[in-house]
């Protein structure tokens, strides 16, 4: 095995040179002998790099040579496959992610031909908006996207590599996976935390909501407030999982975007949690005339007109949105240069401050957290992560520890230095 530099003279007389690396593998020929592979490259590092690559690669017994790859695109093919026991959404976000992102910029390219570099020029061009080979014009990505499709480049190469299509996942070697320490604080400094008022609604708005909602909304905004459901939960939620008698409710199912039933997110998402007194005789009330479809074996808490599943969609421009601006919670609306829109008559547009309904589950956890001198629960982390239904207390402690009760309260230090002055 070896690099050698090689030089000749075209057919139309013009001087060339090129990095060979010449190696064998462990495949005979029609000779029974070990078969040679050339690669060319115009750098000698190129060159060097593969060939340290090789190396270690044969060494291994995971060397695929060239021939033998698939392009990224096919290699896509088969991961998309293999994800058929996935959700539908999950699914749908996958093969999106491949249509848009991956396969225009690397689809073409055998999966051997990969590398650490490779990968690092397509997030550039994906973050500065770069178009792919064959295309005029691209969208800037954000960090966030850049970050999830590279993901799920490495997942798909990490199903390749299992079916034996490549010796390694390159993504996996890049130094973005590999941050520490000051690197991983920066990165959440500049994600910055979760603000009252600008994330999570004031207890002052979260009262103007409710004051403006109308009886079709308002026991369904009063539950994803009071007890924090995910949006997929409250659209699944069924009456059966709703006991009046005790005040609690059970997480059992969810529906998804295509209003598909299933389990919760995660084995930590099947839960119960407690009905406050108001929440729970205002559900007492809906329960006579919420809608119920008779042909439903399902009888959901919060269905649309039909007693069907209820889209998420509409939740949010029929009820959410709607009830915000009749609360007067508005933002002025902005363009996409972010520059404020403003009507015919010159004034400025308003919508809706909080847009999604996790600034409703947002809310429910400041309110579990917070002091009881403050309106809070006051509740351990631990019992905070088990209402939200997170995996891990691990989640709960990074979303919203900065939201905890200060130790070293400044009134509480001085009382405590006051008993022994």
């Amino acid at each position: 095995m070896s690099v050698r530099k090689r030089a000749w003279t075209t057919s139309a007389g013009e001087e060339r040179e090129a990095y060979v690396v010449q190696y064998s593998i462990p495949e005979l020929d029609k000779r029974g002998k070990r078969k040679r592979v050339i690669k060319t490259f115009d750098r000698k590092k190129d060159a060097e790099a593969f060939h340290a690559q090789v190396r270690v690669d044969l060494g291994k017994g995971t060397h695929v040579p060239a021939s033998k790859s698939p392009t990224v695109a096919e290699a896509g093919r088969n991961w998309i496959d293999a994800c058929a026991d996935l959700e539908r959404t999950t699914r749908d976000g996958y093969e999106q992610h491949l249509r848009d992102h991956i396969n225009p910029y690397l689809g073409g390219l055998k999966l051997s031909a990969l590398t650490v570099a490779t990968v690092r020029d397509w997030q550039d061009k994906l973050r500065k908006g770069a178009p792919a080979p064959g295309r005029s014009e691209a969208s800037v990505r954000s960090a966030d996207m850049v970050k999830r499709v590279t993901g799920s480049l490495g997942s798909l190469l990490a199903d390749a590599q299992e079916r034996g299509h490549v010796g390694q996942n390159v993504v996996r070697s890049l130094k973005a996976n590999r941050k520490r320490g000051k690197e991983r604080r920066a990165e959440r400094r500049a994600k910055g935390k979760l603000k009252l008022g600008v994330d999570i609604p004031t207890p002052l708005e979260v009262e103007a909501l409710l004051r403006a909602a109308d009886a079709r909304w308002r026991p369904f905004l009063l539950v994803a407030i009071r007890c924090g459901l995910r949006a997929s939960e409250l659209r699944g939620l069924r009456w059966q999982d709703v006991d009046l008698k005790k005040g609690e409710l059970r997480v059992h199912q969810r529906a998804d975007a295509y209003n598909e039933i299933g389990r919760p997110k995660s084995e930590s998402g099947d839960r119960t949690i407690p009905i406050p007194p108001t929440t729970l005789r205002v559900l007492k009330e809906w329960k006579l005339k919420c809608p119920r479809d008779s042909n439903e074996a399902q009888h959901f808490v919060f269905p649309n007109g039909l007693g069907k599943v209820e889209f998420h969609a509409n939740i949010i421009t029929r009820g959410l949105i709607p009830t915000m601006i009749a609360a007067g919670i508005t933002a002025p609306a902005t363009d996409k240069t972010g520059k404020p829109t403003r009507d015919e008559g010159g004034n400025p547009v308003l919508t809706a401050k909080y847009t999604g309904l996790h600034a409703l589950r947002h809310f429910f956890a400041s309110w579990c957290i917070n002091r009881k001198v403050d309106g809070g629960l006051e509740l351990p982390l631990k019992i905070v992560s088990e209402r939200l239904g997170h995996s891990n207390i691990a989640i709960t402690a990074d979303r919203y520890g900065h939201l905890f009760p200060r130790a070293d309260d400044s009134a509480e230090l001085a009382a405590a230095e006051g008993k022994f002055g």
